[in-house]
């Protein structure tokens, strides 16, 4: 019998775990939990016996891996996936995947709520400005992005978007306006909302080059990945752009600087919570458990993301 954990730290919503259980153990596996751990050697030692994995933001890497004699597949239950040791996972045989779709309106209505704290100027009382009619830039055109074009037009926006993995005829039969490359993107909108893995091509990629290109009133939005932005540009925009401001879904490591020098430009949640809500919690974990039943039960990859 194939035994699958569900591990982890920061606990799925109880009835996402019924959930879970229901799909796992009506497939005829066994699942095992282990929640709010705080030590490695917990995962270790839990994944010693299992045979599947599925996570939230903990991480599965090569010590895991080896400790996991008889593991086969491993699924986050969100988007992200950089929290799995790929290159680890396709050695010892592996296959990792990820829920894609499952947290996207989540993350959409907190990208777009950010947009419009920013816009009313963090709510300090002062005269802000109205999203409608104002350009906005998605860079990369997924799940979630599509999700924050969806709210977007419904505010009367006017939304762009390059992703150079979505056919343009693609993007403007659903109603968004494809540009060329990234800055034309940056060029053209007031607001750009970022929503790309974090990779070797994409890390540090928002660098000041970019962003200098984004008109007067420009508001950087990120629910991605803090790794994607270069935030030694990052300090040179809001230096040298008081125009400029930037909202984050988690804090960048020089947020001490940022509070110190350029109050009421920015706003950075506490921890990530683009996917902390009780329908993409729900949703997320579901997912997890089905991908991995059917993979057991007819080899099923669809959703793999290492090779």
């Amino acid at each position: 019998m194939n035994k699958i954990l569900v591990a982890t730290e920061k606990p799925f919503a109880k009835a996402a775990v019924e959930g879970i259980r229901q799909i796992i153990e009506k497939a005829g596996y066994e699942m095992a939990l282990l929640e709010n751990y705080t030590l490695k050697s917990e995962l270790m030692a839990a994944a010693a016996d299992a045979d599947a994995i599925i996570i939230r933001s903990d991480i599965v890497d090569k010590d895991v891996m080896d400790a996991a004699k008889q593991l086969k597949i491993v699924v986050r239950a969100g988007a992200g996936y950089d929290n799995i040791d790929l290159e680890t996972a396709t050695q010892h045989g592996v296959v990792a995947m990820n829920t894609p779709g499952q947290n996207s309106n989540a993350v959409a209505e907190l990208a777009i709520g950010m947009m419009v704290l920013a816009a009313r100027n963090n709510f300090n009382g002062t005269s802000g400005s109205e999203l409608k009619g104002k350009k906005l830039g998605l860079h990369a055109y997924g799940y979630v992005g599509k999700a924050v074009a969806t709210i977007a037009k419904g505010f009367g926006m006017d939304v762009y978007a390059f992703d150079p993995f979505v056919a343009k005829e693609k993007m403007e039969a659903e109603g968004i306006k494809p540009v060329a490359d990234a800055p034309e993107l940056y060029t053209t909108c007031q607001y750009v909302s970022l929503h790309m893995p974090a990779n070797a091509q994409t890390k540090k990629s928002i660098n000041f080059e970019l962003l200098s290109k984004m008109p007067k009133g420009a508001t950087l939005i990120n629910t991605a990945r803090k790794e994607v932005v270069d935030e030694e540009g990052l300090t040179q925009m809001f230096t040298e752009r008081p125009d400029f401001k930037y909202v984050s879904d988690v804090e960048p490591d020089n947020k001490s600087l940022i509070a110190e020098k350029f109050s009421g430009r920015f706003f950075f949640t506490p921890k990530k919570i683009g996917a902390q809500t009780s329908e993409a919690n729900n949703n997320a974990g579901l997912a997890a458990a089905r991908q991995i039943v059917s993979f057991f039960k007819t080899g099923d990859k669809t959703f793999q993301v290492n090779k």
